[in-house]
């Protein structure tokens, strides 16, 4: 069985993805993932931007949980050096058997910037990382196998590079038509894990306005101006906070039926496992409401 196989297995074919946690204490934030656990999640993908560093938060967030898988989406090359990124996989992997995924990215200009790095040639510097990270000497414990990493991919030749170096490969943003276009470079093997937004709200002008909040901030990045330009989004679909056509291609919204219709929509186009990123009304707040309607719709399916 390949590494792809076997992570998609642990990580079950629908879990969460959230960036809200590290806006928490962190006496709620254990709160929280546990009652997410109890729920019957089985798995959960934090960011690193400026908030909580990715992999001391992935070690709050596995010793706060028994059971939930736990990865990082993703924790970005420039946060840390390859041998620092590599053994603290391996002491995580080493602690928690089994429950721990790490996801790397080369991120994107204006947060490298913000760290004082200067961003160039992601496809050369990930490769280059990579190396890096094998080569790193490990004197702790023994480890049964080498713990799993994927990618974070948008382009055909990070996604390739995620089929030959890793696991699979981690998307965001991603509509059910760019999952089956990953799907067809990474290959049947490597795992492939597609971030899901989704606002459990009726109301068209609500849910729409929840998504267009998310969506500023990528509109300002230009790999995923790219992705969305390869999927056919034209300047006036990118325009104003983005057109209500490409905003429902990218952000899910309605009830808990027509969430669980565009995962099985990402399953059906060749995901191993959809992520979703709950989105609420307040921002600043845990999706509290959403996690526990979705897990109740989703999970005993």
């Amino acid at each position: 069985m390949t590494a792809g196989r076997v992570v998609a297995g642990r990580l079950g074919p629908v879990g969460l993805w959230t960036s809200q946690l590290d806006r928490q204490p962190a006496e709620r934030l254990r709160a929280a993932v546990a009652e997410l656990e109890e729920l019957g999640w089985p798995s959960l993908w934090c960011w690193e931007v400026l908030g909580r560093e990715a992999l001391t938060n992935a070690g709050l967030l596995l010793a706060a949980t028994r059971r939930m898988v736990l990865g990082t989406g993703i924790a970005s090359i420039w946060s840390r050096d390859p041998a620092a990124m590599a053994n603290a996989q391996r002491t995580l992997a080493e602690a928690y058997p089994d429950r721990f995924v790490l996801g790397v990215g080369v991120s994107h200009g204006p947060l490298v910037d913000a760290r004082g790095h200067r961003y160039q040639r992601p496809l050369a510097t990930m490769r280059a990382y990579l190396d890096a990270m094998d080569a790193a000497p490990w004197q702790g414990p023994p480890l049964a196998e080498q713990p799993p990493r994927v990618l974070a991919a948008l382009g055909p030749r990070m996604l390739a590079l995620a089929a030959e170096r890793s696991a699979g490969a981690l998307t965001y943003n991603a509509t059910p038509e760019a999952t089956a276009w990953a799907r067809s470079i990474l290959g049947a093997g490597p795992l492939l894990a597609v971030e899901q937004a989704v606002v459990v709200e009726d109301d068209p002008a609500e849910a729409r306005r929840i998504a267009r909040g998310l969506l500023a901030f990528y509109m300002t990045l230009p790999n995923y101006l790219r992705a969305w330009e390869r999927l056919g989004f034209g300047p006036e679909d990118l325009a104003g906070g983005g057109s209500d056509q490409m905003v429902d291609a990218v952000v899910a919204w309605g009830g808990p039926q027509a969430i669980t219709e565009r995962v099985r929509t990402h399953l059906d186009a060749g995901a191993d496992h959809v992520c979703l990123q709950v989105l609420g009304a307040d921002p600043g707040d845990l999706p509290m409401a959403g996690w526990r309607a979705l897990a109740g719709a989703l999970l005993s399916r």
